[in-house]
């Protein structure tokens, strides 16, 4: 049998945001394989989400089953909340670079986006008095990512803390959005933060099982919030956009959350060995690119120098890329810079990693060297 070859597949792809995918051997034993068999319905499920998933969601972030409502992943997730939360013309404080479908969502239903950029040599931190003046009385959202993506650098708790301070006093009605994605895609040992929610009743945080999990083809995710209101809204708005979750996906995220300490134990320990081999790929080549250590996820923000491209030099290196075989995320997918890119460590297996960054190290070599 011959296999069929995808010409127009990179080599090495580093442009995802994940780490390895899950199989279903991995969730399904015969215990599982049995209970799916014999226990679930392929009928509607509710609007809300199954209720033990939810009260499994609940428990890990210390609110009740009733402030979760699952979503077919976070990206619906963000949908639904520009939806519910936002009229034409109501403003939106938006922190960038960001990820590409949230600013889409707010685009949809005509919001103002008033737009706070974070910068690569402040190393993407945010803070809160660049955000003030953004905020008015007709803010209706403020939406973060803690770890950002691209950038993978989460905002401290302090940080949003004074964020909502601001917020509760110009803009009362308004909600702040947390995506907290990759909140539990540590390296190795380091300590999770804990979740934004308990900051108050307009604080709503988004999530999934496709980064710290490895579950994208799943498409579940989450909304929390604490704003019985909202909450009502958005399960109505979920009912009328896909009624309700897959019987199927909700009982294999339970499986997933069931494992959940081994699953994340595993990939942390990846995601530690491949920021390693990362961060020895930058200082070996320290004299042409930089970089801003992420603090969680599988991704984070590189930079070629300025002293070392010029804006003909920067087009280079990503034809150089190209010609590689070598696939990055640019910035100016996400409002940054286009000699920064997003680089995802986490997906390709190890040693096919190396490989990606010798092939960089040659592409960085040559377009450093030769004319454009």
């Amino acid at each position: 049998m011959i296999a069929l070859i995808d010409q127009n597949r990179p080599r090495f792809d580093l442009g995802g945001s994940y780490g390895p995918n899950l199989v279903l051997e991995d969730l399904l034993s015969d215990d599982a394989i049995r209970a799916l068999m014999n226990q679930v319905v392929l009928g509607y499920g509710t609007a809300q989400g199954d209720a033990e998933l939810r009260a499994a969601i609940a428990e890990l972030h210390g609110v009740g089953p009733n402030d979760v409502v699952t979503t077919v992943g976070s990206m619906h997730a963000l949908f639904l909340l520009a939806f519910v939360l936002c009229e034409r013309g109501d403003e939106v404080v938006l922190a960038t670079p960001a990820f590409p479908p949230m600013r889409s969502a707010l685009d949809a239903v005509g919001a103002k986006q008033r737009v706070l950029p974070l910068s690569f040599d402040r190393g993407y931190q945010l803070d809160p008095a660049d955000i003030a003046p953004l905020l008015s009385r007709d803010t209706k959202l403020v939406s973060l990512a803690s770890p950002q993506n691209p950038s993978g650098v989460a905002i401290p708790a302090g940080v949003l803390r004074e964020v909502h301070s601001l917020m509760a006093s110009v803009c009362p009605s308004a909600h702040l959005l947390v995506d907290d994605t990759y909140r539990e895609a540590t390296f190795g040992n380091d300590p999770v933060e804990p979740s934004a929610i308990a900051l108050g009743r307009k604080l709503v945080t988004v999530a999934s099982f496709s980064k710290c999990h490895g579950a994208p083809g799943l498409r579940l995710g989450w909304v929390i919030s604490r704003d019985p209101a909202l909450t009502e809204q958005l399960v109505r708005a979920k009912f009328h956009t896909v009624i309700s979750n897959p019987a199927i996906e909700e009982f294999l995220a339970l499986r997933i959350l069931s494992i959940r300490e081994r699953i994340l134990g595993e990939r942390r320990a990846l995601l530690a060995d491949c920021l390693e081999r990362t961060q020895r790929w930058v200082s070996g080549n320290a004299s042409l690119i930089e970089w801003v250590r992420p603090s969680a996820g599988a991704i984070c923000c590189v930079r070629l120098r300025p002293a070392a491209f010029d804006d003909a030099g920067v087009e280079h290196f990503y034809d150089k890329l190209a010609s590689a075989g070598v696939l990055v995320a640019k910035g100016e997918w996400f409002d940054d810079s286009p000699r920064v890119f997003r680089l995802g460590f986490g997906h390709l297996p190890l040693p096919e990693l190396d490989s990606a960054y010798d092939a960089m190290t040659d592409a960085l070599a040559r377009a450093s060297r030769e004319p454009v």
